[in-house]
């Protein structure tokens, strides 16, 4: 009813702008309604194009100084997290130039070659010269973009087995996530989300009966041991979801009926990241804000103060809770892993009787 109400609202709004103008146009009595562009209309629009080109190099410029966060990408904490980072450098590198080129062309060629009377343009039927030349830079360039890309996407997506990642599987559903390690023989059991019993505490729908699952560990936080490849397999209970771990550089949808994967190497420790002097700046900012809000964070029984967490999140909208469908994520040593996996309930133990 709201959405209905908002759209007759607007709809009135638009039908009264529009019956201003004509009141304004009819209002104008006497006056010149000539539709061709004299002198002073070329020269002021001539003007105003130089105007706007400053304008949006003094946004862009703005835009660096105040909002950027040179190179543009930074505290990538996996393998391959420094190479995706400067394919997404050099494109943008690549895209800055170009339309810093083609915007001062376009609004400097609108000013300098302005109508005026008795002046004949002088253009070109076609040029095979330059058409040569705006067809060929551009496939080139696009074309070693793209083959930088595919090798790039290859390196991250092909796993070697060999290196005997560690698998672990993530299960969204809305709105949280769980992890499913593969225990001591670093195979996940067969999971089905018709095997969901709740009464027995069999949440992602794991097969009791399969010897593969009974050493499994479920958890809600997700840690990692720092060099050691990870290999993740994705499913979904619901609806379409994606993992998405932003300072790994990592992001797979998670779709119902279907198993996904991706792998990476965490390269940086919880702890290593929290010394880093970009994160500890950002948590100083974060702390700022939420001083500043102190009273309404102590009334909801939060921790006032923010400390850096990696995190898992969903880069889907889902559903209303979409926004709070996130898992802490720790890096650690293979020691201090292999501690907390000792800590850690096995599928079979977990069972409910």
């Amino acid at each position: 009813m709201t959405t209905l109400l908002i759209f007759i609202i607007v709809l009135f709004v638009a039908v009264a702008m529009w019956q201003m103008v004509k009141i304004f146009d009819l209002a104008q009595v006497g006056a010149s309604n000539n539709q061709v562009a004299t002198d002073k209309d070329n020269k002021f629009n001539g003007y105003m194009m130089i105007a706007f080109l400053i304008f949006i190099y003094a946004i862009t410029i703005a835009s660096f100084v105040y909002l950027g966060d040179l190179p543009l990408t930074s505290n990538s904490a996996s393998e391959h997290g420094p190479g995706l980072d400067s394919l997404m450098i050099i494109s943008m590198v690549v895209i800055f130039i170009v339309q810093t080129i083609t915007q001062f062309l376009l609004h400097y060629f609108a000013y300098k070659y302005k109508g005026e009377k008795g002046r004949k343009a002088l253009f070109y039927a076609d040029n095979n010269m330059l058409e040569a030349i705006w067809t060929v830079i551009p496939v080139i360039v696009l074309a070693g973009l793209i083959i930088y890309g595919l090798f790039t996407w290859n390196d991250i997506m092909n796993v070697d087995e060999s290196d005997d990642p560690m698998v672990v599987e993530l299960y969204a559903q809305q709105f949280n996530w769980k992890a499913r390690y593969g225990g001591s023989d670093n195979v996940l059991g067969k999971a089905n989300v018709r095997l969901i019993d709740l009464d027995k505490a069999n949440i992602l729908g794991v097969d009791e009966d399969d010897p593969n699952a009974q050493d499994d560990v479920i958890v809600t936080e997700l840690h990692l041991p720092k060099g050691r490849p990870v290999l993740f397999k994705m499913r979904s209970q619901d609806v379409l979801h994606s993992a998405y771990m932003p300072h790994f550089r990592a992001q797979m949808n998670c779709v119902p009926g279907m198993v996904t994967q991706f792998a990476f190497t965490p390269t940086v420790t919880t702890a290593e990241m929290r010394q880093n002097p970009d994160i500890q700046e950002k948590v100083e900012n974060i702390n700022a804000l939420r001083l500043e809000r102190k009273a309404e964070i102590d009334e909801a029984g939060q921790d006032l103060l923010y400390q850096f967490d990696y995190l898992l999140l969903c880069n889907k909208i889902c559903g209303k809770s979409h926004y709070n469908m996130q898992m802490k994520i720790v890096v650690e040593t293979q020691a201090e892993f292999d501690a907390w996996m000792k800590e850690q309930k096995t599928f079979e133990n977990s069972l409910l009787d």
